[in-house]
């Protein structure tokens, strides 16, 4: 069985969780190891007790370089009682300084290495001294990956070709919803198809200016929109995020939720799910292919998205969702504001003729994934001709 050593930044994050699902369903073992951003280390996730590395804290740069710094040197340590993995996964730049000490541990320099990157980070795209030397040490320690990871053909096309960042294979995997158990008929419509029309963004909450937008716009609809707010919102991103939703009449948070497990019963009790995220505008927020899309589309809601984005451009390809002309309350009343429940169920219709796999990543897909990493860890192993190995 194939023996996997994930190194992650952030063992809370819920899409680490769906990753090593993804993983194990198709027939990998995991060794899970990384950072994480809370007080206490998780002690299970999906019935694998991860390594501690420490806090690293999110927007903290320096913190979290020394972060690195100390795991680096605590690494051969953390990992003594581990087997040798037959293959790593390293989850971000600060995952691959710690893949290339662990080939070291383990006195493996051959050691297959795939690199997942699922965000540019905005210091990778800065233009002063400090953003071409992080360009420069992740060109350098993805130099001998196999293969790179990543969620969007967008961060392909304007990040890692253009810019010579890796030069391995390219595997797609989008953020689809993870759907191992079939959950056929549960694409219920909501509630009500008429007013009051509810707007859900979920996921990562980290963006002022959706915030903003959606509650200028529900107070202008006096009840007419109302608006949910489900996940984990980056308080740090905000000057007063339980302020601000308080103070709005038509806007709620309802706090957290299960992924994937909660996720049929969420979206269905909205009508549209807002896919747009300004934070990091005009680079990774532009790029990306967000979960909430895939989600939101899987259980019928209909996504709003921003102009001039990969995410545009995914719905404008296949004709569906709403599409925002412009960053304002004003354009959002626009296109959305004398919403009738013919519409509704004009544009609710296109998003369910849609094959399901548009939007889930299934069994089978787990299994080619997994099967795709044996045969890169075929592809590095030593041949042995007359007793003598050749690489």
């Amino acid at each position: 069985m194939l023996h996997v050593l994930y190194l992650v930044f952030n063992l809370t994050d819920p899409a680490v969780r769906r990753r090593v699902m993804m993983l194990k369903a198709g027939g990998a073992t995991i060794t899970l190891a990384g950072f994480r951003r809370t007080e206490e280390p998780p002690a299970d996730i999906e019935g694998i007790r991860p390594i501690d590395l420490g806090i690293s804290h999110d927007g903290r740069f320096t913190q979290r370089a020394f972060a690195i710094l100390n795991a680096t040197m605590a690494l051969r340590s953390a990992l003594k009682s581990v087997s040798k993995p037959d293959l790593i996964i390293a989850r971000n730049l600060e995952m691959l300084v710690l893949a290339s000490r662990a080939k070291r541990v383990f006195g493996a320099n051959d050691l297959p290495l795939v690199y997942e990157s699922l965000d540019i980070h905005r210091l990778l795209l800065r233009r002063d001294p400090f953003g071409h030397a992080l360009r420069f040490l992740e060109r350098y320690l993805a130099r001998n990956a196999g293969l790179l990871i990543t969620s969007s053909p967008a961060f392909v096309h304007n990040y890692f070709a253009p810019r010579g960042q890796v030069s391995a294979p390219v595997k797609l995997i989008e953020n689809k919803h993870l759907e191992l158990v079939s959950t056929e008929g549960v694409e219920r419509p909501a509630q009500e198809q008429s007013p009051p029309w509810k707007i859900g963004w979920f996921g990562a909450l980290r963006c002022r200016r959706s915030l903003a937008i959606l509650s200028e716009f529900s107070r202008r609809s006096q009840g007419r929109f109302l608006i949910t707010l489900r996940g984990k919102p980056a308080l740090r991103e905000f000057e007063d995020f339980s302020g601000a939703v308080a103070s709005e009449p038509y806007l709620s948070f309802e706090g957290p939720y299960r992924n994937p497990e909660d996720l049929a019963a969420i979206y269905g009790k909205i009508h549209f799910s807002w896919v747009i995220d300004f934070f990091e505008e005009g680079q990774n927020s532009k790029w990306l292919l967000p979960n909430r899309l895939y989600e939101g589309c899987r259980f019928g809601a209909v996504p709003i998205a921003m102009r001039d984005t990969e995410t545009a451009r995914f719905l404008e390809e296949r004709g569906i969702g709403i599409i925002l002309p412009e960053p304002t309350a004003d354009a959002l009343e626009r296109v959305v504001g004398g919403m009738s429940p013919e519409r509704y169920r004009e544009l609710r219709g296109r998003v369910l003729e849609l094959d399901r796999k548009t939007w889930t990543c299934d069994r089978q897909d787990c299994v080619d994934l997994v099967s795709q990493l044996r045969r890169l860890v075929a592809e590095t192993q030593p041949v042995i001709v007359k007793g003598f190995a050749q690489a």
